[in-house]
This record gives structure tokens, sequence and C-alpha cells, in this order.
């Protein structure tokens, strides 16, 4: 097997995974892969970024190579680096190089949490040239015409001193996430936990509480994917406001009056 059909083979998505559109999104991202232009999501965490990029890579038929970015990821993590391996020293591409390599989407989330110099890796990839320069092998790789960088980050979580400089943003096409219009989310939650749409209807309801409580003791409403938490373990058995609290107050708060308040306002509900 070449190394292509096994990237092919290990990162392909193989099912069509369920995602409901929003807006126009789906036109914007097949437009700019079309064009071979990089992509920008934004949103809160949960709200169906990552469930977006597994759509778009079965829809396109690429295989998707993801990495969650966070502090301690450099750039030789994305590119990759030298080992030793049975006495020999052999290069092992990063997931970045094998993607850029083979004609994947590579979609690096929370890409602001990821060590500076993964930016200077990633700039001349994200514009015209796109090029993925391997310092340590002294090779300048070109990606093929396939290939497509996608890159995701929070912007109402990220502090000043880890917000995308300009330098960066202005190489992306920016996609808008936000959570679903209650009647979409709804129709989401039931979909992917078995509730019926008036149990569903009500989870909705009460994120709508929580994400009331933003900047008010909250760093962070109910996402969609907590909602959808909540409602697996409603529908293995565990009494509502008891799913809500482990699987939505305890999830997004250690602060017992916060609990306590999200508490009362599932007891409204449910």
């Amino acid at each position: 097997m070449s190394a292509e059909n096994a990237l092919s083979e290990e990162y392909l998505v193989q099912d069509e995974p369920y995602y409901a559109p929003v807006g126009d999104e789906v036109a914007l991202f097949e437009a700019a892969y079309q064009h071979r232009l990089p992509l920008l999501l934004k949103g809160p965490t949960g709200c169906g970024k990552t469930r977006f990029m597994e759509y778009m890579a079965w829809r396109l038929r690429r295989p998707l190579v993801t990495v969650s970015c966070h502090d301690d990821l450099t750039a030789s993590d994305l590119v990759g680096r030298y080992l030793v391996a049975g006495g020999e020293t052999r290069w092992i591409d990063g997931p970045l190089a094998r993607a850029v390599r083979h004609g994947a989407i590579c979609y690096l989330d929370e890409i602001v949490e990821a060590r500076k110099d993964t930016m200077v890796v990633i700039h001349p990839l994200a514009d015209d040239r796109r090029q993925l320069p391997m310092e340590k092998r002294g090779e300048l790789l070109s990606a093929t015409a396939e290939f497509c960088l996608a890159v995701s980050y929070n912007p109402g979580y990220q502090s000043v001193l880890k917000d995308l400089k300009q330098s960066t943003r202005q190489r992306f096409v920016a996609l808008d996430f936000d959570y679903p219009d209650a009647d979409l989310e709804t129709r989401i939650v039931a979909r992917e936990t078995g509730l019926d749409s008036s149990q569903a209807g009500l989870l909705v309801r009460f994120a709508g509480m929580t994400r009331n409580l933003r900047g008010s003791g909250l760093e962070e409403g109910a996402s969609t994917r907590l909602l959808v938490h909540a409602g697996k373990l409603i529908t293995a058995g565990i009494p509502a406001r008891g799913a809500c609290r482990a699987a939505i107050g305890q999830a997004l708060t250690d602060d017992p009056e916060m609990i306590a308040a999200i508490d009362e306002l599932g007891a409204t509900l449910f």
C-alpha cells in the first residue's frame, strides 16, 4: 500500500457525519477549497466547528488530519523530526507535513493555544506560496492542489495575549460559527440523543438560560455539545435534573454557588 493510500485509509471520513447547516458555510467552504484558500473557523466551544470539518472532509472525499493545539505544541510537532529507530536515524513527517504531501485537509483546532513558532510555519502555507518550510531537512515542501488548511479558535475565550495577529488572520477566509437558533438546536439535540422534541426543547431553553449568565459568573454558557451529553444521560435513565447538573452545571464551573444557581434554573424546567 502506498503512503498516500495509507493516509487516506487512516484519515478518510467513511460515514456521513450528521451536520445541520446554519447558514451558507458549506458553500463558502467549497468555494474556498476550489480556489485553494485557507479557512478560519471562529466560534464558541461546542458549537459544531469540528463536526463541520468532518462533514466537509466527507463531502469532498479528502482525508482529514486534525491536530488539537496546546501550549506545548511546537513547529517540529507539526512538521516532523529525526528519530533514531533500529540504530538508524530516520525523518518522520509530522501531521501537517503528511497532509501537505498527500493532499489532505489539515485542521488545526484552537490554533492560538499553540506556541508562536507554529505561526511562522503556517504563514507560507496560508498565502499564494502554499509551501511548508522543513528547515531541518533543508526542504521546501509544496502543497498539492487537494491540500486545504483550516484553523479554528474561540474569539470570546481568548485573552489579548492569545489573540490572532492581523498578519495571521488576513491570510484566511473566515467562517463565523455560533449556536444554532432554538428550533434547529432542538432538532440537532433530538437527532443526536434520541430524545423527543419536547424534552430536547427543554434542554435548549435551559442552555439559553445558562448563556445569559455569561459574564455574570460564567465564562461560557452551555454548548450544543453539552446538551447532547445531558440528553444521552437522560436517555440512559438519569433524571433530567441530575443529567443537567453532571453534564452541564459541573462541566461549566467549579464555583459551588454558580453550580447551585444553574441547578435552580434547571428546577424551573425539569
